[in-house]
């Protein structure tokens, strides 16, 4: 097995330790979070598939939050979340009135953000660096 990284991040479970920052979960507005790495995982076979997490950042007034989830790559120039359902997070989606979202509430929030990033684009950079 062989991993590499595309640039220093910090492991995708350490976004638990980071303080946990309060979103509206209807708030419209876009993304703008950055990639700040992505780690590529191969079974060291020449052209078999890899796969990986990858971690981005986005800075709000309340401090810095953080998104990140596992990926697989299931074509030639095709890669995907491993499981749409877990994304690892310090943010914590709150509703309406200011009540804690639940964690499968939450889970279709965070899928929809990972959909507004190019994050594809980036984890197939990365593999192909690897």
């Amino acid at each position: 097995m062989h991993t590499t990284s595309c640039v220093s991040m910090p492991p995708p479970w350490a976004l638990y330790a980071w303080p946990a920052i309060f979103c509206q979960a209807s708030a419209k507005r876009k993304a703008r979070f950055v990639h700040l790495g992505t780690r590529v995982t191969t079974s060291g076979s020449r052209g078999s598939p890899c796969s990986g997490q990858t971690v981005w950042s986005e800075y709000f007034d309340e401090g810095q939050a953080g998104l990140a989830w596992d990926w697989v790559q299931i074509a030639d120039g095709v890669v995907a979340m491993a499981n749409p359902l877990c994304v690892v997070t310090n943010l914590r989606l709150v509703g309406e009135h200011g009540e804690l979202l639940a964690a499968r509430e939450s889970a279709l929030h965070l899928s929809r953000l990972v959909c507004q990033l190019p994050w594809q684009d980036e984890v197939w950079r990365a593999v192909q660096a690897a």
